[in-house]
Formats: C-alpha cells, sequence, structure tokens
C-alpha cells in the first residue's frame, strides 16, 4: 500500500513539474515580519530586509525560518545585495550604501547614493545596480565611491526589485505585476508574472529566481526556465462573423467577380472550436503558394445597383502568448530548415531588399551579429528608431517607407521582413480580425504583424508598430508576446496568387461599361458564454 501512495506521489509530483511554466511558484513561505523589501543570497541564506521593523533577517530557504536578524544602519531600508563577503544596503533616509560585515554587524564602508527614490539593489560581481524608481532607470555604481558608471531605463513605472544571475537582470515591477528578465544594456528579453499583488525583492540563488511580496508578507521560490518555448494565458471565447461586400453602382456592369476569403486555422493563440461556416457555399476551397487556405467565390454579371456579399463565422478559443526566448538557446542560421529559408528568404515587390536603403540599414542595424535573435532584435529595435505609425493608406515599397520614416502596420511589416530576410533570417506575416476594446466589437481596420523563424523556437511573432514605445517592456511586449484580441487568418510571405498582397480576404473583377464598384469588408465580435 505504501508502495503504491509513493508510486502516486511521484506522478503527481512529476506532472506538476512537467506542467510548470515560467513564473510558477515551486515554494513558499510565509515571514513573520510585516514589511519585506530588499532580498539577496549569500549562496547558503536568504536575507530580507524589513522596513517596519528596521531589521535584516537571516532566513533559511529550506523552510523560511529566521536564523539570525542584523539592525540596520538606517531608518528605511530598502533594498539589499551580497558582494561575496558584505551585505550591502540602501537607506532611502539617509541616502546611503552601507556595507555591512554579518559576522561581526560593523558596518565596514558608507558610499552617498546618488538616486533620489532608492529600491532594489543587485551585485554583478565587480558593481552594485541599484533601482530609481523616482525617475524610471537602474544604474551601475561604483562601491569605491558610489560613481554612476552607466544606466539603462527601467523597464516599466515602479521597478522595485532587482537581481543579477550572472547574464542578466531580473527586474520586479509593482505596478505591472511582472517581473522582467533584461541585458545589462536595458533591452528586456522576456517576462513572467508575479507571484504576488505587490512584487518587492529578487533575489538568484544560482538556480532559481526568489521574491518577497510586500502584501502576502511572503517569500516565493519561482520557475524561471523548464523548457517550455510558450505560455498560453487570458483564455476567452469568441465569435466572429466576417462580411465581404462588392457593391456596383453603375452604371455598367461587373462582369466577373472573384471573392477570396482566407481561413483561419488552429495556431498558438488559437483554437478553432466550430467549422468556418460560409453564408454560400464556395466555388472551391483553394490553397496558395504560401500554404494558405482560401475559400473562392465566383459570380457573375452584378448589374447597376447589385451587390454581393458573403461571409465566414467561426468560434474560437482565443489566447495571449508569452514565448520565453533564452538568446544564447537559439540556433544558427544554418540550422534553419532548408525549405523555411527557400521559401522567406525570396525577395519581391513590396520588400525590396536588395536596394542601397534597406541593405544600409541591415548594415547599421545588425552589424557584425550572428546570433538569429539577436539580429531580429536589433532590426526590430532599428525598425522602431527610425519610424513613426501614421495610417494613411496605401502600402509602399519597403525602401519607400523606411526612407520617408512612417507607415501603417503593414508597412512597418514590410519594412521589417525586408530587413530580417536582407540578413538571412526568414520571416513572413500573419494577418488578422482584431478585437477593439470591448468584446463585442467591430473592426474594419484589422492588423498585420510579422514573424521570425529562430532555430530551436519556431516561429516568433514579432509586432514592430505595436513596439514602438520608449518603455523597454512595452517595446519587449511586441517581441514574443501576442494579446488574446486576435483571430489570425491568414499566414502569407509575400503576394499571394489569390489574396494579393492583402489579409483576410481579397477580389477581383472585370467590368464593361462606367462601373462605381465600392468593397467592403468587417468583422463583428460576439463574446460566447458558458452556460
Amino acid at each position: 500500500m505504501r508502495a503504491t501512495i509513493l508510486v502516486a506521489v511521484t506522478q503527481l509530483l512529476l506532472a506538476m513539474s512537467i506542467s510548470a511554466t515560467p513564473g510558477d511558484v515551486e515554494k513558499s513561505h510565509g515571514l513573520s515580519h510585516n514589511c519585506p523589501q530588499g532580498l539577496t543570497f549569500d549562496g547558503k541564506y536568504l536575507w530580507n530586509v524589513d522596513r517596519l521593523t528596521d531589521m535584516i533577517y537571516k532566513i533559511d530557504p529550506g523552510n523560511g525560518a529566521v536564523i539570525d536578524s542584523i539592525e540596520s544602519p538606517g531608518y528605511v531600508p530598502r533594498g539589499l545585495t551580497w558582494d561575496g563577503s558584505l551585505l550591502w544596503c540602501v537607506d532611502a533616509e539617509e541616502k546611503v550604501f552601507f556595507a555591512i560585515n554579518p559576522k561581526t554587524r560593523i558596518v565596514e564602508k558608507t558610499i552617498y547614493c546618488p538616486v533620489s527614490k532608492p529600491a532594489g539593489l543587485a551585485w554583478d560581481g565587480e558593481n552594485i545596480w541599484i533601482a530609481d524608481y523616482g525617475a524610471d532607470e537602474i544604474h551601475k555604481i561604483s562601491t569605491e565611491d558610489g560613481t554612476t558608471i552607466s544606466s539603462i531605463p527601467a523597464p516599466s513605472r515602479m521597478t522595485t526589485g532587482l537581481a543579477f544571475d550572472g547574464r542578466y537582470l531580473w527586474i520586479a515591477d509593482r505596478t505591472d505585476d511582472r517581473i522582467y528578465m533584461a541585458t545589462v544594456d536595458g533591452d528586456v528579453i522576456l517576462s513572467i508574472a508575479t507571484p504576488g499583488p505587490h512584487a518587492w525583492g529578487l533575489a538568484w540563488d544560482g538556480e532559481r529566481l526568489w521574491n518577497v511580496d510586500y502584501e502576502t508578507d511572503s517569500l516565493y521560490q519561482l520557475v524561471v526556465d523548464d523548457g517550455a518555448v510558450f505560455e498560453r494565458t487570458d483564455e476567452k471565447t469568441q465569435e466572429v462573423e466576417f462580411i465581404h461586400q462588392i457593391r456596383n453602382y453603375g452604371p455598367g456592369t461587373v462582369t466577373t467577380a472573384d471573392v477570396y476569403l482566407a481561413i483561419p486555422k488552429d495556431r498558438d493563440n488559437q483554437h478553432l472550436l466550430t467549422d468556418v461556416e460560409f453564408s454560400l457555399e464556395p466555388t472551391g476551397i483553394i490553397e496558395d503558394q504560401w500554404g494558405q487556405k482560401v475559400a473562392h467565390f465566383h459570380f457573375d454579371d452584378l448589374g447597376p445597383t447589385e451587390f454581393r456579399t458573403v461571409s465566414m463565422t467561426v468560434q474560437a478559443n482565443l489566447y495571449a502568448n508569452n514565448y520565453f526566448i533564452y538568446p544564447e538557446r537559439v540556433g544558427q542560421l544554418d540550422e534553419i530548415p532548408e525549405d523555411i529559408r527557400e521559401l522567406y528568404l525570396v525577395d519581391n515587390t513590396k520588400f525590396s531588399f536588395g536596394s542601397s536603403v534597406i541593405q544600409s540599414a541591415v548594415d547599421k542595424a545588425v552589424s557584425d551579429e550572428t546570433n538569429p535573435y539577436w539580429i531580429a532584435r536589433r532590426i526590430f529595435n532599428y525598425v522602431i528608431e527610425h519610424m513613426e505609425y501614421e495610417l494613411a493608406g496605401g502600402w509602399n515599397i519597403a525602401p519607400t517607407v523606411l526612407e520617408r520614416g512612417n507607415g501603417s502596420c503593414s508597412e512597418y511589416s514590410f519594412v521589417y521582413i525586408a530587413m530580417c530576410r536582407a540578413a538571412g533570417l526568414p520571416a513572413r506575416y500573419v494577418g488578422s480580425i482584431a478585437i477593439r476594446g470591448d468584446d463585442a466589437s467591430y473592426d474594419e481596420v484589422f492588423h498585420r504583424w510579422v514573424e521570425v523563424y529562430l532555430p530551436g523556437f519556431g516561429w516568433i511573432p514579432v509586432d514592430p508598430s505595436g513596439g514602438d514605445s520608449d518603455w523597454p517592456a512595452r517595446r519587449a511586449g511586441a517581441f514574443g508576446h501576442l494579446g488574446n484580441r486576435f483571430l489570425i487568418t491568414t499566414e502569407g510571405g509575400g503576394g499571394s496568387d489569390y489574396l494579393g498582397w492583402s489579409y483576410n480576404a481579397n477580389e477581383y473583377w472585370t467590368s464593361k461599361g462606367r462601373c462605381k464598384i465600392v468593397v467592403e469588408n468587417f468583422g463583428e465580435w460576439s463574446p460566447v458564454r458558458s452556460e
């Protein structure tokens, strides 16, 4: 009986570990103090500073027990870090760093703090990093005299805790309820949800990330890397009807009209609950050169004032996708499958990546970088820095758009794809019908973005127009992240045999005599309520 129970428990723990994703809590401990803030790890124990008691507590990470305590040298202690021999504590009232010997309790060094509102601290092996939530910045500080060596923007508006894992900074934000992993240059690479509502101190124990929460008064050991490529969150069930109408106002006749509707399929961000239903029986279901399935409708002889309307309806579960991409695990360009390279490295009119404008931009953006992640990310940053969003109508070619410095989401996509392909990185676009605010909404604008192929991870969403923000976290939210408000209908690598350069739908016609022809496309969203 006991053996059976042990087997069952082992299977349950194994299932839990398999299903865990970054951000999940592996272990938690309640604390006896009520205002925990700065957190650090000394190689064996956690140390946590408490703002209310003005104490620094030594904590056993195995059971959360306090095994020692040190009185804080100041009266408003905030951040805490360990340099291998000394505890460094920053005090918000005194505006100084105290370097404390935990064995003797003696402050061995005091350094002026150059920030107005100090928060979390981290030690990178040589210098201290400090979060300044008054200026939304993070600074690298010399422990010799407090000189600011360099500064990077905070990911978002309210940085609290910091930790350094030997390669990346981990940054807690109490407003976003996210913990960000960023380079020392300030590029946010990925993020995980905080375990509590008021995340504060962070500590890296060599393998795991720890977070202390100010509201729950608890310590949390977090999963940060379990091999998962992405997670699905924020599920919602929606029905969308996409409507396409051709109107002939005459006085001539539309002799033939061919309408093509892109057919959605299951993807990381969506699961179709029903078959796609059409208001009219399609003339046929066909596939273009990119593998995109479309429903074809053919009409003859639309006289003056005659309309032709077709629609498709589907119910789907929509999800937010958050991808966990560690750049050092991305394979090399030559590891990308040959069929993908052949299909998604070709040039054509809209991309024109052989032009001097695109080639020069790629040289500046990519330089000698060879890692596919950083190629994609450098191009992403370059496009954001050199373009502004403007929905002006029309889709110009990528060199023209980049030279003028503005464009729509489609034009951003053309520029980004052109630069990626010029750098040898396969890229394609996807097009969607979008929820506009409320779940019951109407969309006539739609949205298109890019997917890049990263070896070892597959196709990853990149929205260069959506990442146009000064906040690093907002930028990162458009690279490897997708919200739950899109039904993707279209995957395309360029001009389609049926959809052309459009997405969702396209149409062609022939006419006799003078004809004023108007085409309207829109999506009607309705939430599906569970009974």
